[in-house]
């Protein structure tokens, strides 16, 4: 009897080690199913899409950042000197006046030598110093016979459209100043009207 049972207990131990999960043929089971899976890499798709976009959209502020930056700096040296300028203009205007003042002095009628001098002197300076202005970016209008415009100019007075069409301008009581395209001084001018008779 006991050859027997030894037989059956060996089988059932055989039998048994087939059916056990430590079988190497029966695959174990996951514990998500096939649909779980797909929802997870649908919802990890969508946050790299996201992520995606809001890497994109971080490199275009940096980009817009950048460029604004740049554009500062460069418009803070060319600009840097906008102040300054606007008191120089003011040292030509003097200038000027000064070397008219000095050419109807030293018409021809006038023979002094020495007022004949200063007056060269003074024209070479003011050209001396328009030319610099010139290198710099700093430009004074010419808007004689142009259109008024009211970001370059002021008016100051209206004078009558004798041979001008009405809204040009016909004199300029101050020269305006523009550095680098930009006014930093209207020009004051006088602009033709018609006369109301």
């Amino acid at each position: 009897e006991s050859p027997c049972v030894f037989s059956t207990a060996a089988q059932q131990r055989s039998t048994g080690d087939e059916c056990g999960p430590e079988d190497p043929r029966e695959e174990p089971r996951h514990p998500l199913s096939d649909c779980a899976l797909e929802h997870k890499a649908t919802k990890l798709e969508e946050q790299v899409r996201d992520l995606t976009e809001r890497y994109r959209k971080a490199l275009a502020d940096s980009e817009n950042v950048r460029r604004r930056t740049q554009k500062f700096v460069e418009d803070a040296k060319l600009f840097g000197i906008q102040s300054f300028c606007r008191d120089l203009v003011e040292v030509a205007d003097i200038l000027e006046k000064t070397t008219e003042s000095a050419a109807e002095e030293a018409e021809p009628s006038n023979p002094n030598p020495t007022l004949k001098k200063i007056y060269e002197g003074l024209s070479l300076l003011e050209a001396k110093l328009q030319s610099v202005f010139a290198k710099h970016g700093l430009q004074k209008m010419n808007p004689v016979g142009g259109k008024y415009d009211p970001y370059d100019h002021e008016i100051v007075c209206h004078v009558p459209a004798e041979g001008l069409q009405p809204g040009t301008i016909a004199l300029v009581t101050q020269d305006g100043y523009k550095l680098h395209g930009r006014t930093i001084r209207h020009a004051l001018v006088g602009v033709a009207v018609e006369s109301q008779e």
